[in-house]
């Protein structure tokens, strides 16, 4: 059974059945003891692609957005038994071209990494139909949506458990912005938290 480790704002580790570790986002918290074999960026911003932060196993991949959306086209790449597809995340803040959201298939549970994003018309269109197990939404109401946004966009989703992330500008973790973020199977992981996907 695969593992979520949350770090805090809106980075956070997966490790497969296998032992396969990805970072996504890295740049807040502790938790970075284990060496990657994926690394995930959604968006060159500061606050989601420090990768001075981890240490890279010998054959690491590092996915951004520039080599996995090509011409407006979102990739998907198949990495130790891991499908990683990219998808659409955009808003006022957060450039269409530049950015992207993930959606990981890993030991067959399904995990949507929004990224920095307000709502898409993608989350409608294909997410709902796509039986998520995870979403991990942000909720700051500052450079995405906030959290009554949050809340909407996980009730179309229908992931079966919705958690929120990318709290205050400047803070790991907000548990009063946290509580007022509702959806069915809600899970509220504070910094340092894993749960067995």
């Amino acid at each position: 059974m695969g593992k979520l480790f949350y770090q805090g704002h809106g980075s956070y580790r997966l490790v497969s059945d296998q032992g396969i570790v990805i970072y996504v986002d890295p740049f807040a918290g502790s938790g970075y003891d284990l060496p990657a074999d994926i690394v995930l960026i959604t968006h060159e911003h500061p606050d989601h692609n420090d990768l001075s932060l981890l240490r890279q196993n010998q054959g690491c991949v590092v996915i951004r957005p520039e080599t996995i959306l090509i011409n407006g086209v979102y990739g998907t790449r198949s990495l130790h038994e891991i499908v990683i597809q990219a998808v659409p995340a955009y808003n006022s803040g957060h450039d269409k071209n530049k950015c992207v959201g993930y959606l990981i298939v890993l030991d067959g549970i399904k995990i949507y990494a929004s990224g920095d994003t307000s709502t898409t018309a993608y989350m409608q269109d294909v997410l709902s139909k796509e039986a998520i197990d995870y979403a991990l939404l942000p909720i700051d109401g500052f450079y995405n949506m906030d959290p009554q946004e949050a809340s909407a966009c996980a009730a179309v989703i229908g992931a079966i458990h919705s958690i929120p992330i990318h709290m205050k500008p400047g803070a790991l973790f907000d548990r009063k912005l946290a509580e007022t973020f509702v959806a069915r199977g809600r899970l509220i992981l504070e910094p340092n938290d894993e749960i067995k996907l």
